[in-house]
């Protein structure tokens, strides 16, 4: 098998949550455009099909399902519709997240706190758990969880959204113990600072930009489309055999002292 079949996702089905804009967006177009049926979920189905209706005009394979990724009854139904319009399900990116908050832990709202862990830990934890059964039928899933690179160190004014996605870590290790005799793989990805309406606080905040990207060895915050490459490797059998890791696309963040 060459490189090019290694990373072809023909016939293959994912689904990505978030995916209506930012890394989602970006990742779901990726994965199409190596072949893969994108299901592009978000709250909005009118977001959703406005990311479907651009994507077939690139001739790209997509569906639209709207999914609250915080609420049971609404990850069921996407699950259940994408089985019921396409018959499988081969990748799930767990993308969706939320961070309602910035300041100090000791600040924030217990009803904050549930509904970040809601979001950022228990939905993916059941949405993989839906998912399982039909990534076991054909013994070659691939599970994408996002993270952060707040999940390995502390940043400033992020605790609860760190405490979550380093949550997500343990999860993606105890799935590909777990799941690895169904032939599944899980892998996490943790960003830096990439330019999405969900870091906009950070980079339109030029003063603060500057001192950041300063400190980042490649001297740069990310683009959405710099987190595809992993991702495309991840979902492919050019990752055959990678499970239970944990990847940074940070423009070295991890290693500035």
């Amino acid at each position: 098998m060459n490189t090019h079949q290694q990373f072809n996702l023909e016939g293959k089905v994912a689904i990505i949550t978030g995916s209506s804009k930012g890394i989602g967006k970006a990742i779901a177009k990726g994965l199409a455009e190596k072949g893969a049926h994108v299901i592009i979920s978000s709250r909005s189905q009118d977001a959703c099909d406005e990311v479907v209706k651009e994507f077939s005009e690139l001739g790209l394979k997509a569906t639209g399902i709207a999914c609250h990724i915080g609420k049971e009854d609404q990850r069921k139904a996407l699950v259940d519709q994408t089985i019921n319009e396409l018959g499988r399900i081969d990748i799930l990116v767990n993308n969706a997240a939320i961070n309602p908050v910035f300041g100090p832990i000791e600040d924030v709202d217990p009803a904050i706190f549930d509904k970040i862990m809601d979001v950022n830990v228990k939905a993916p934890w059941a949405l993989s758990n839906l998912v399982l059964p039909h990534l076991q039928e054909h013994k070659n899933g691939s599970i994408i969880n996002i993270a952060s690179v707040e999940a390995l160190t502390p940043g400033l004014g992020l605790g609860l959204y760190s405490t979550s996605k380093a949550a997500i870590l343990m999860l993606t290790k105890n799935q590909a113990k777990e799941w690895g005799q169904y032939g599944i793989r899980a892998n996490a990805i943790c960003p830096g600072l990439i330019q999405t309406k969900f870091s906009a606080a950070l980079w339109t905040n030029e003063k603060l930009l500057n001192k950041v990207q300063k400190t980042i060895p490649s001297g740069r915050m990310g683009q959405p489309e710099e987190m595809v490459g992993i991702a495309a490797l991840l979902a492919s059998n050019a990752g055959a055999y990678m499970t239970g890791g944990v990847y940074t696309a940070d423009g070295g963040y991890m290693i500035a002292g």
